[in-house]
């Protein structure tokens, strides 16, 4: 078990030191003015467009970094310092998310996959830590019900690691058409770069992270098995 301790806190320390450089590095390019004067929702609309797609709003949402993509309504949430800002770190936000749009357009497979499960782990979510509890109180009596939960866990572990080519292939979707578009230049596209990496390491670390708690329930398990 020792192990499985010093792997949590790893992690925990990974995600500490990756939200931190995120903060720091949207702080940063947040202060880096696009040439042309773009707002985040003005990029978005102009990706959205030169794409052919036309009935997808570009919205404003309160909080920092709250921007996302929302498939049943079609809308691009974007937050408020992005949607009306004419930044380096706006425009590579508004195109990453608006990069979901254009997935979600073209029927790409790891979203449609990801959109499947939305219902179910949203469902199970509500319940799957009461049955672990259970589980681990009742493991001597009835050792099934923690396999029950962990099963339960498992697609939220799926759900976070099928995540992770959907967020890679939206910053792709972003950087090409950010270049191609002309929204960044040689002096300024490594910053947009560079911005969506570290959005991107969040997406590893809850990976890393989910996948972590559920091999230490599957340990308690075997561990229960072995009694």
């Amino acid at each position: 078990m020792s192990t499985i301790w010093i792997l949590f806190i790893a992690i925990a320390i990974l995600g500490w030191v990756v939200q931190a450089r995120l903060q720091s590095k949207f702080k940063k390019y947040s202060r880096i003015p696009l040439r042309n004067g773009m707002t985040g929702k003005e990029v978005a609309e102009k990706m959205l467009h030169e794409n052919g797609i036309y009935d997808v709003q570009v919205i404003s949402t309160r909080g920092q970094l709250t921007d996302h993509y929302n498939p049943l309504k079609k809308t691009i949430n974007l937050s408020e310092p992005v949607y009306g800002s004419y930044s380096v770190a706006a425009a590579a936000v508004a195109a990453h998310e608006t990069g979901h749009a254009l997935q979600h357009a073209k029927g790409y497979g790891p979203l449609k996959m990801r959109s499947a499960l939305v219902p179910i782990v949203s469902s199970t979510s509500k319940w799957v830590m009461w049955v672990i509890l259970a589980g681990i109180l009742m493991l001597q009596t009835f050792p099934g019900l923690l396999w029950i939960g962990i099963a339960m866990f498992s697609l939220t572990t799926l759900f976070s690691f099928i995540t992770l080519p959907v967020e890679k292939n939206a910053t792709n979707r972003a950087l090409r058409w950010l270049s191609s578009a002309g929204i960044t230049d040689v002096s300024n596209h490594s910053q947009a770069e560079d911005a969506l990496r570290w959005a991107g390491y969040t997406y590893v670390v809850a990976a890393l992270s989910s996948l972590a708690t559920l091999l230490y329930y599957v340990m308690i398990a075997m561990s229960g098995n072995r009694r």
